[in-house]
């Protein structure tokens, strides 16, 4: 296994200072591996968009330190040239290159704006970085083809009988960017996803590129073979399951990232890549170390583990009813016995509550509608029911004994956040019904409470900025949703005696579309303004 490495998620929303970005290599020495990803999108200071260097992104300056301390490893770019392009489609000076207006996240390969844009970032990762890798991304890009010049090029392609005009129109886009990278002395890597989706494409693309192969609730070795048939070579991809967890989902993570490292040595493919995702919305680096540890730890025993397994018997594939994290609970333990007990209760026994909380294959769900919309009372309208019944008691009892064993602010704030998002559904709750039962006063008092939840969780995102690098995004996020209680209690307050005439549904006087006299919610019925 020549490349055993792990990747940083720059991308949503993380602000390290040059400090944090030393732990990061320090904990990659540490811990087995030979290189780390910086997944950077638009939180890199490129010298070609100074448009889109938005407070607190990593600079040049860092990297070249960076690989100065730190020589034994390689800190490899990733930067994403078609798809996940949002964070500079969404300044003005990026709007025009977007494959759809205010739509996506994907930019447009027909525009000749954004192809030269492409390579002056290829240039720029180039110059700065010694890598001998350099990630071009790729993946997730579900635009292709939409816009009027798009589509064009899509249909004539298709005019010749069996042609998958898609997949030329990614390969004509991916392909000279790849060149750009070997034509420069190094070597260039994308993501698989897109490949497997329209394998013609692989014809285009340069031998000597990397496939960068994510499977995430499988190994990547089951389905690697047409890369290796193209005569590719593959790096395994597993996730530590932070994205769609409200903090880590322990049993999966350990089991995809094992998985991988144990195919990755039997197949003999180029390496493994550990991935981490969206630690965004309360997500928190530093309660990750120990997971990031186990998973280099069993990269370098790979070989070790997979005579191991030959002994025992295939586990299930439900990865859903996976129980058992040994190996990350061990690397916790190694910390203290109070942080093995706290990963425990919020990385297995927390998804026991079920409903929300239980593992699943999309992003948090009462992350997202708590804070991602400037409306937490989504989190409300459907979540209430779980979380006012058995899962959010359970759910609850399983924060509050984990807030106990926390050994840091860090490991703290992460169960306090999960504890404040279920008060925070009950308190609206609460105040649904006594809004129902006609006693307005008695619903503002209910939601009293919830401006001090979401000044609290701004304490805690602060924290978290300063600790580790956490983004800036939530501490504006609490600042929005806590005024968005303010005035929804000032409706209540003003139009909970049925003054307008009748008395609006708690669900359209907690929206913050709500206008008086909008009896019909015309907002509502005639969605296809937003569009």
């Amino acid at each position: 296994m020549n490349l055993r490495m792990w990747t940083y998620d720059l991308a949503r929303e993380q602000a390290p200072t040059l400090d944090h970005l030393r732990l990061f290599c320090n904990l990659t020495v540490e811990s087995g591996y030979n290189a780390i990803g910086l997944y950077l999108e638009h939180r890199f200071a490129y010298p070609s968009t100074p448009w889109a260097h938005g407070k607190g992104c990593v600079t040049p300056q860092m990297i070249q330190v960076l690989q100065e301390e730190y020589p034994s490893i390689q800190i490899i770019p990733f930067v994403n040239l078609l798809g996940h392009f949002e964070g500079f489609l969404y300044t003005e000076s990026g709007t025009k290159m977007a494959e759809g207006r205010f739509k996506g996240m994907q930019t447009c390969p027909s525009k000749p704006e954004f192809v030269e844009l492409a390579g002056k970032l290829i240039d720029d990762v180039i110059s700065i970085f010694k890598s001998d890798l350099i990630h071009i991304g790729g993946d997730e890009t579900a635009q292709l083809g939409q816009c009027p010049a798009c589509k064009a090029r899509v249909a004539a392609y298709e005019e010749i009988e069996g042609t998958d005009g898609k997949a030329m129109l990614y390969a004509e886009h991916f392909g000279p960017l790849a060149q750009k990278v070997i034509d420069a002395g190094r070597r260039p890597a994308v993501w698989g996803d897109m490949f497997e989706e329209h394998p013609s494409a692989l014809s285009a693309i340069p031998k000597e590129t990397l496939i960068f192969h994510w499977k995430y609730f499988e190994s990547a070795g089951k389905t690697s073979q047409q890369f290796t048939n193209a005569g590719l070579e593959v790096v395994y991809c597993p996730t530590l399951h932070t994205y769609n967890a409200t903090w880590l989902n322990l049993p999966q993570s350990e089991r995809n990232v094992r998985e991988n490292a144990i195919d990755a040595y039997r197949d003999q493919v180029h390496g493994v890549c550990v991935t981490t995702w969206e630690c965004g919305l309360f997500g928190n680096y530093e309660t990750l170390f120990p997971a990031i540890r186990a998973s280099g730890d069993i990269l370098v025993r790979s070989a070790e583990l997979a005579a191991d397994f030959d002994e025992k018997s295939t586990p299930t594939n439900d990865y859903k009813s996976e129980r058992s994290a040994e190996l990350f609970l061990k690397a916790y333990l190694h910390e203290s016995e109070t942080f093995e007990e706290w990963a425990r209760l919020m990385g297995i026994e927390l998804l026991d509550a079920g409903g929300t909380f239980e593992f699943g294959g999309i992003r948090s769900s009462l992350k997202c509608r708590l804070l991602l919309y400037s409306n937490p009372f989504l989190a409300w309208l459907h979540h209430r029911e779980e979380l006012t019944g058995e899962i959010g008691k359970k759910a609850l009892q399983f924060c509050e004994r984990s807030i106990v064993f926390a050994p840091d602010a860090s490991a703290r704030g992460v169960s306090d956040f999960a504890k404040c998002a279920i008060q925070f559904v009950q308190f609206a709750e609460d105040a649904h019904i006594k809004y129902r039962e006609g006693f307005p006063g008695a619903a503002v008092a209910a939601l009293s409470p919830c401006r001090q939840i979401f000044d609290n969780l701004s304490k805690i995102a602060q924290s978290n900025h300063i600790r580790i690098g956490g983004g800036l995004a939530d501490q504006q996020r609490c600042l929005a949703a806590k005024q968005h209680v303010e005035k929804v209690m000032g409706r209540i307050k003003e139009y909970g005696d049925g003054s307008l005439g009748y008395l609006p549904s708690f669900e359209m006087i907690t929206h913050p579309s709500f206008m008086p006299h909008d009896q019909g919610a015309w907002w509502l019925i005639n969605s296809w303004a937003r569009e």
